[in-house]
């Protein structure tokens, strides 16, 4: 290769390439929905068609554009398809698309203010807009992070200093500690158990409380397990409250959860991964009741505020605290350190950070506060339509009122029951409901179980899904059941 061949791709070469792209985009986006939402292939078919080995020598990226065509789209599950209803729906939006883009290029690490001083304060710019949008008080500052599985781990290493002083030098072994505790919903997500594991606390120290009827903690069975537990010679090491379970999107009783938190001197995080953002929505003002009363919240924009993934924003009483148990300077970067500044690589195990705030400042910018908040209430019509429609229908019930843009019910007509005369077989059409809707990539559900049973669980939330669709999507939920 010759020394002239070296170096990037030559500017007009690569602006060609830049409009190629951009018309790539353009038609993908305007075409999505004459794509199945999900592949059918059998594990393995994509390596399949990839070579075994790296290419030798270079290609062109019309090749590879090629492929990404040929190969990769089939290849995926449409996030962004408007007939995508699981999970919690998705939120890509043309202006997120702009926002990566101009992110990519600038390409900075933003581990201190030093090294991209434009990156940390518009970080600190935009976490404190998002914290203004939902009502907390500017007693809570916070970091962006990816996921909120990765906020609620650094939320927890900080209760478990507090609750076990200097674990940060010490660590927990050798020391005669009593085991720590930490309690949440049997609805709420797995990431208070991975916290858990990774941060040496135990995977059987976390202790799943009852929920209601309305699938959100019990507080006085909560209660009852803390006082067990000193009983017993354990230390309560911090609650978990849920401000939209991963099934129902339910919210926990913040407002009593923190008042015992307070009594018993027990770290209160909030999950609000989900949740959080429909704080925004003043009919939903409610949502944050009891918020003032916690030491850390997490809010996932990615899911509800419309920034791509990944954007992770956890808020802590008294940020210090955060720094205190992360901060560790090595002498190579003590040059690019300002004492004055933040720093954010001191607040978290990252030393490498993405310029995330970029994304969310083009998107904000775009939409405003008012349109984010049309769109959530556009979300929250269409879960209340389709309720609706179940209820309409007796061979459906709805497992519980919609929270949000989540909807969950169960098919339970007399068919189902006549088969095979009981519940469990009820429960397998259930699934085979979901099952077979997926694998026909007309549209793509998940599922889930509550209370033992299986139910249909659809998650609103991309801003292409219309009432067209979302009718669309129900009756083929209506045709699969009843050719089952």
């Amino acid at each position: 290769m010759s020394s002239s061949s070296l170096g990037d791709t030559p500017p007009e070469e690569f602006r060609k390439q830049l409009h190629d792209l951009a018309d790539w985009i353009a038609d993908f986006r305007e075409q999505i929905e004459q794509l199945r939402v999900a592949p059918d292939d059998k594990p393995g078919a994509i390596r399949e068609q990839l070579p075994k080995r790296a290419p030798e020598e270079a290609e062109s990226f019309e090749k590879i554009l090629t492929d990404v065509d040929h190969i990769i789209v089939p290849g995926m599950v449409h996030w962004s398809h408007p007939m995508f209803l699981g999970y919690f729906g998705w939120t890509s939006t043309a202006p997120g698309i702009l926002g990566e883009i101009l992110t990519a290029p600038l390409n900075v690490n933003a581990m201190t203010w030093r090294t991209c001083p434009a990156a940390t304060e518009l970080e600190t710019v935009v976490i404190d807009w998002l914290r203004q949008w939902v009502g907390l008080s500017d007693e809570f500052e916070g970091v962006v992070y990816d996921t909120a599985s990765v906020g609620i781990m650094h939320a927890l290493a900080v209760a478990r200093e507090e609750a076990a002083p200097a674990t940060r030098k010490l660590g927990l072994t050798d020391r005669d500690l009593p085991r720590l505790r930490i309690y949440t919903s049997d609805q709420a997500h797995s990431s208070a158990e991975k916290a858990a594991i990774a941060l040496g606390v135990g995977e059987e120290n976390v202790i799943r409380i009852p929920s209601d009827n309305q699938f959100r903690i019990d507080v006085n069975s909560l209660g009852q397990s803390i006082a067990e537990d000193r009983q017993n010679g354990l230390q309560p090491m911090a609650v978990v409250a849920t401000v939209g379970t991963t099934s129902t999107a339910s919210v926990d009783p913040v407002r009593d959860i923190g008042n015992l938190c307070r009594q018993e001197k027990v770290w209160l995080h909030i999950d609000a991964a989900y949740g959080g953002g429909f704080a925004m929505v003043p009919e939903y003002e409610w949502i944050r009741n009891g918020w003032e009363l916690a030491d850390s919240i997490v809010i996932n924009p990615h899911k509800t505020v419309f920034v791509p993934l990944d954007f992770s924003v956890l808020y802590v009483r008294d940020l210090e605290r955060l720094r205190r148990v992360f901060s560790l300077v090595p002498e190579y970067l003590r040059g690019d350190t300002v004492e004055a500044e933040k720093n954010y690589m001191d607040y978290g195990i990252q030393l490498g950070r993405r310029f995330r705030a970029l994304k969310a400042w083009v998107i904000w910018r775009s939409l405003g506060r008012a349109g984010v908040v049309a769109r959530l209430r556009e979300q929250i019509r269409l879960a209340n339509l389709l309720a609706d429609w179940i209820k309409k229908d007796d061979r459906f019930e709805l497992s519980v009122q919609p929270s949000m843009g989540v909807v969950c019910f169960r098919f339970v007509g007399a068919a189902a029951r006549g088969r095979a005369g009981s519940i469990d077989r009820i429960d397998e059409i259930n699934s085979d409901i979901v099952e077979r809707i997926n694998a026909s990539g007309r549209a793509y559900l998940t599922q889930t179980k509550l209370r033992g049973r299986t139910v249909i669980r659809i998650g609103l939330g991309n801003v292409l899904t219309t009432k067209e669709h979302l009718r669309k999507g129900w009756e083929i939920i209506e045709e699969t059941a009843s050719n089952l």
